[in-house]
């Protein structure tokens, strides 16, 4: 269901609740799930979420979802750093150099496990993140089986530099393009810096040298997290017409 296309007499609603599932590890993680109030199935999806933090957009992200029909689970990838605002928690994480790439791995398979395993999944589940989890989205996806599509919001550090390899982040994820096992879309601003333009042409090289099945939208007059309303960078036009891309893309691959 594209954008403002329900009918007016729909009968039902979404139920949205922050918990506890097993994380990476099994570690206690909290979630924020969101799903639809009905038997299904519906597809699922894991929301990882952007440097800003495990925060509001994140929820209303995963309220969004759930009302088009998805079963949307946003975990705390920031769960060890311990619990406060969002800013607090992330600043926490950013001061302590940022989550390493393998517990956003273990985490996003754990949580992935858990979306299927819930009555009303159909089996299906995707991967989306913005930002810092944007790159997460793709390094997941090809570094792990289970999931069936990714989303790749201007996620930076796909492309990365040798200097930027160190313990946390090990490799960078286009150099896993040949793994990459789940069909892709790329959201893109083509006046954001981080990822470029010639980075975004970079990757779509790789993934075209490897025939991988994506789908990489630019929008021009559109830089950063211009999806993300609540920052000054917002563009209404384009974001509206990358959800709609975004949303039957996942309806494609999931449904």
């Amino acid at each position: 269901m594209s954008w403002n296309a329900f009918r007016t007499d729909d009968e039902g609603g979404i139920t949205a609740v922050n918990m506890v599932i097993p994380g990476g590890g099994g570690t206690p993680t909290h979630v924020y799930v969101a799903r639809p109030d009905g038997a299904g199935p519906y597809p699922g999806l894991v929301l990882l979420a952007h440097a800003p933090g495990w925060d509001e957009y994140y929820r209303e992200f995963s309220r969004r979802f759930a009302a088009h029909g998805f079963i949307a689970t946003a975990p705390n990838i920031y769960e060890r750093y311990g619990h406060g605002t969002p800013d607090d928690v992330a600043a926490r994480a950013r001061a302590d150099g940022g989550l390493s790439d393998a517990e956003v791995i273990a985490l996003s398979d754990a949580s992935m496990k858990w979306v299927k395993a819930q009555p009303g999944s159909n089996g299906k589940v995707g991967i989306i993140g913005n930002c810092s989890s944007g790159r997460y989205a793709v390094l997941v996806a090809s570094s792990i089986p289970g999931f069936d599509a990714v989303a790749d919001l201007w996620g930076g550090r796909v492309v990365m530099t040798p200097e930027q390899l160190n313990e946390k982040t090990p490799v960078a994820p286009i150099d896993l393009t040949a793994q990459l096992n789940a069909p892709l879309i790329g959201i893109f601003g083509n006046d954001d810096m981080g990822p470029s333009p010639a980075q975004v042409d970079q990757h779509e090289a790789a993934l075209k040298e490897y025939g991988k099945n994506y789908q990489f939208n630019r929008y021009d007059g559109a830089s950063h997290a211009f999806m993300v309303y609540d920052r000054s960078s917002y563009r209404q036009q384009q974001a509206m017409d990358a959800w709609d891309k975004i949303e039957a893309w996942f309806k494609q691959y999931l449904a």
